[in-house]
């Protein structure tokens, strides 16, 4: 199967960590191309996965903008979808992963006359995209995508509710390498020391900085927690978001947390960073679409928290393989953590329920299977 995958972006977030497996099985017969340069290029090539930068230009256009904006970037996409259906002829489908490579790829697909499947990560909410964007979204996939595969029940039934075709409709969850995140005890000590956190209660959160990741309720729920615990923060801001980093170390500072609250910006290494954690949280404010870093810290054995909305409630059962808090509430997460911290064998329990459901539950073999399924039902069969 010869497939063109499309994605927008040149930083590897969620949807392009996903992509990278996606593409693995397919690397000898199929293109990645790119809207942007940077670590993502790299990243699919240490993966031995074609990749083609497809575009210099940056497409101005983001999730919170208007029909007047959307319209001024038209004459940035003509030459890119010229180009992207002059390489679709060459390729069985488009793959688009991104919402942006929807757009580009949906004209491509009618240019080309190749089927387009759109990989669906976002949830398409008032929260996260503007009127124009969710229209815009769901217009082209209802006419020219065959399949949309939604990475969770949360963003299948935010599509439709926004106008997407049901019938068209799938949900594949993530999927993971659970030997990836299995890590020697030895390691994770080694990293605690490293940290400067030996003999600490290690509460972890791991993704961009930005207001709506919730790590302000995390700074405040850790004032109302024990002495002995502490937090990482793993991630920095992105796409402007430096005045709220700002705030989190004056937060900080204001609460009298400077010696239990480290700053590590982006890192490659999150499993070992997890495997020295006691525990990980995740607090969005706004419904996430699917939590990727619910799932490491599963199959890392580490106790989750999670904000109970969007794609979080289906990866966690409440004190079964994790623990889920009402989004935005400090206090609530602050009792859940000093549980956690006071009774340990029981967590213990509930994280190795976790890792073992995990393990199972999103194995990349299987994801992969499933979505191999889905292109054969789509994609015409040649003779």
């Amino acid at each position: 199967m010869k497939i063109l995958f499309l994605d927008q972006s040149g930083k590897p977030g969620g949807a392009e960590l996903c992509l990278i497996d996606i593409a693995k099985p397919y690397r000898e017969t199929s293109l990645v191309g790119l809207f942007a340069d940077g670590e993502f290029k790299n990243i699919l090539q240490e993966n031995q996965i074609p990749v083609q930068i497809l575009t210099q230009k940056s497409l101005q256009v983001r999730k919170e903008s208007s029909l007047f904006q959307a319209l001024g970037s038209v004459g940035q996409l003509i030459p890119l979808v010229q180009k992207v259906a002059q390489l679709a002829k060459n390729y069985d489908c488009i793959y688009a992963n991104t919402q942006k490579a929807l757009v580009v790829g949906a004209l491509g697909s009618f240019l080309s006359d190749r089927p387009l499947i759109y990989h669906l990560h976002d949830i398409l909410s008032p929260e996260h995209f503007s009127n124009t964007n969710r229209r815009v979204a769901v217009t082209l996939a209802n006419r020219f995508a065959s399949l949309v595969i939604a990475n969770s029940q949360a963003s299948k039934t935010a599509f439709i509710q926004a106008g997407g075709r049901s019938e068209i409709t799938e949900i594949v969850y993530n999927g993971f390498h659970p030997q990836t995140y299995e890590i020697p005890m030895s390691t994770a000590q080694e990293m605690r020391e490293k940290l400067g956190l030996s003999g600490k209660y290690i509460v972890g959160h791991f993704s961009r900085l930005a207001p709506w990741k919730g790590q302000h309720i995390l700074l405040e729920a850790l004032s109302k927690c024990p002495e002995d615990v502490a937090v990482i923060l793993v991630g920095d801001a992105l796409f402007g978001e430096q005045d709220y980093v700002q705030k989190l170390h004056q937060q900080v500072a204001d609460l009298g947390l400077t010696n239990r609250v480290k700053f590590l910006g982006f890192r490659s290494d999150i499993p070992q960073l997890m495997a020295a954690c006691d525990v990980v949280t995740h607090t969005s404010t706004a419904p996430e679409p699917f939590g990727r870093v619910i799932v490491e810290a599963m199959l890392c054995g580490k106790p989750i928290i999670a904000a109970k909305a969007g794609g979080a409630m289906e990866l966690v059962e409440n004190e079964v393989n994790g623990f889920l808090v009402e989004p935005g509430k400090s206090e609530d997460l602050a009792l859940v953590i000093s549980d956690c911290f006071h009774h340990r064998e029981k967590t213990g329990k509930i994280a190795e329920n976790a890792r073992l459901s995990a393990s199972q539950r999103f194995d990349v073999v299987n994801i992969n299977q499933q979505i191999a399924q889905l292109l054969l039902r789509v994609l015409p069969i040649k003779p």
